[in-house]
């Protein structure tokens, strides 16, 4: 596998460029001490970034087992104190939350798209057991509003990825708000991001 002249293995150009957007966001949405469960780190770079910029998280970044190694190595080499080690979260498995630490936050980026909805209806199921109370869920990415996208772009993404697997493809947010809000989840704010993503931040309680 490549590695970007940053020195990551796996180097996601997206997650590249939208760190920073996304941290504005952060900054102002988090007391900046908060305990974090991110759900898909991939390449790790989200978590490496985010926990630079605010030193007092503590980071837990997770992967599936096949990209565990990827994640495992590139924190070897940029990981920091309030980073901790990753941790094996497979939302395949419906009791995925067994045995977790609580946290304030559950924080996933670009994920929903990929997994299928059966994984994706896993993620709320267990949002109860891993969050604390008040916490919120914070997801990134793109979304259909009332069956349309945001935009052509996103349309000819959501063909393309159901081209290479039919179980995924962009979600609609009335779908993924409807079951948070059976997990007891409150939409806090809907934010409009670059790139045709949105930021969608859920407070429990």
């Amino acid at each position: 596998m490549a590695i970007d002249v940053s020195g990551f293995i796996g180097f996601s150009l997206a997650s590249a460029r939208n760190c920073t957007p996304i941290f504005k966001e952060l900054a102002v949405l988090l007391r900046g001490d908060e305990s974090v469960l991110e759900i898909g780190s991939g390449s790790g770079q989200h978590a490496v970034y985010f926990s630079e910029q605010l030193s007092g998280l503590t980071w837990l970044p997770s992967e599936i087992a096949q990209q565990l190694a990827v994640l495992q190595a590139n924190l070897d080499s940029h990981g920091r104190a309030n980073i901790k080690a990753p941790l094996l979260l497979d939302l395949r498995d419906e009791n995925w939350g067994t045995g977790l630490p609580g946290v304030d936050l559950i924080f996933s980026a670009n994920t929903l798209h990929i997994i299928s909805w059966a994984e994706v209806v896993s993620l709320f199921c267990c949002l109860e057991t891993v969050l604390k109370p008040g916490g919120r869920l914070i997801l990134y990415g793109p979304f259909r509003y009332n069956d349309n996208f945001t935009s052509d772009s996103n349309a000819e993404f959501d063909c393309w990825l159901k081209a290479r697997d039919p179980d995924s493809g962009i979600r609609d947010f009335e779908q993924v708000s409807s079951l948070a809000s059976e997990a007891g989840l409150t939409l806090e704010c809907d934010i409009s991001m670059p790139a045709n993503n949105q930021l969608l931040v859920w407070k429990q309680g």
